[in-house]
């Protein structure tokens, strides 16, 4: 099947989704985009209103559609599934997004689909590699959101501690998109300047209670946006429009998306968000950063945790050869 380059969908239109088609509209990305909803009503009136503000946007085609409409898309963003409510863990959502997610696959994979797809449901490394598995496609087409908003909020609160640019900043969080994803201290800097180098200079102390502190605030920044307004989208459709023009302009960025990883650190049968190059094709090469060795330790443990709680998902196991 043919892919027309300028052409995604969006499989899903709840808060992230219709978020994240409303970047993709800012964006310009794409000539068409495809809404797509169990509630045929949702993702027309989602089409509907995000067309009202055509004249100020890019110039685009938004409509919604079915799955035979998705056949020739370039990248199918998936955002389906049961939203995390508060005291939930990302984890907690395995069954039944595992199950919705069978579904979108099969009438995929029955359109014989030949673009990107781009998992940003939850648990989105379970996901990702339950995408991976039962669609058959090579891991470098299937991707997960990852740690990409994660890293963004590392990148955000260093920015504020060390009084800086947070686009200045440098550094990424690592494993499962949940409770045991890890910063990689030993890796961040500050355009070039590894930390301690930043602080002397900038004569701003981080001391190992404050990285604790601005970790913990990021681990638990899902939940304190899901406890005050119910649910996070903003965020997310900022990330995901990222990734996207990684893939759109080929980039060959760099981006801790999920992937399903291949002997990587070590690791198989289960997707982490590790940095990886993106482009076009998707994942052009994963990326095996150097790790402190509690660093590493804390990447098998949270891998560990993963693998415990895929036993549960009936996709867990090792991906087509």
């Amino acid at each position: 099947m043919h892919t027309n380059p300028r052409k995604a969908a969006i499989i899903g239109c709840g808060s992230v989704g219709a978020s994240i088609a409303f970047r993709f509209l800012q964006q310009g990305l794409f000539s068409h985009l495809v809404l797509l909803d169990a509630n045929q009503d949702k993702a027309e009136g989602e089409a509907m209103d995000l067309g009202d503000g055509m004249p100020y946007g890019a110039a685009m085609e938004i409509r919604a559609g079915g799955y035979d409409d998705l056949a020739d898309c370039a990248l199918v963003v998936i955002t389906a599934g049961a939203n995390q409510k508060p005291g939930e863990t990302r984890l907690d959502l395995i069954g039944k997004n595992t199950a919705i997610m069978q579904e979108i696959i099969r009438q995929l994979t029955a359109r014989e689909f030949g673009g990107i797809l781009l998992i940003v449901s939850n648990p989105v490394d379970v996901l990702t590699h339950a995408a991976w598995r039962l669609s058959g496609l090579p891991r470098e087409r299937v991707i997960g959101s990852g740690t990409v908003l994660d890293t963004a909020r590392l990148k955000q609160l260093l920015g504020e501690e060390l009084r800086v640019d947070s686009r200045n900043v440098h550094a990424f969080i690592i494993g499962e998109h949940g409770d045991s994803e890890l910063p990689v201290w030993s890796g961040a800097n500050v355009s070039g300047l590894d930390l301690d180098s930043f602080c002397r200079i900038r004569q701003k102390a981080l001391r190992p209670a404050d990285m604790r502190r601005i970790y913990h605030e990021v681990q638990g920044s899902a939940d304190a946006i899901i406890r005050r307004k119910g649910a996070t989208y903003y965020g997310i459709a900022m990330a995901v429009g990222r990734i996207a023009a990684c893939i759109v302009k080929d980039e060959h960025a760099v981006l801790p998306v999920s992937v399903a990883l291949q002997g990587e650190y070590g690791l198989e049968g289960l997707a982490l968000s590790i940095p990886a190059i993106v482009g076009r094709g998707g994942i052009e090469k994963v990326l095996e950063i150097p790790l402190a060795p509690n660093e590493q330790a804390a990447l098998l443990a949270s891998a560990r945790q993963l693998l415990k709680a895929m036993e549960a998902c009936p996709c867990s196991g090792q991906g087509p050869s």
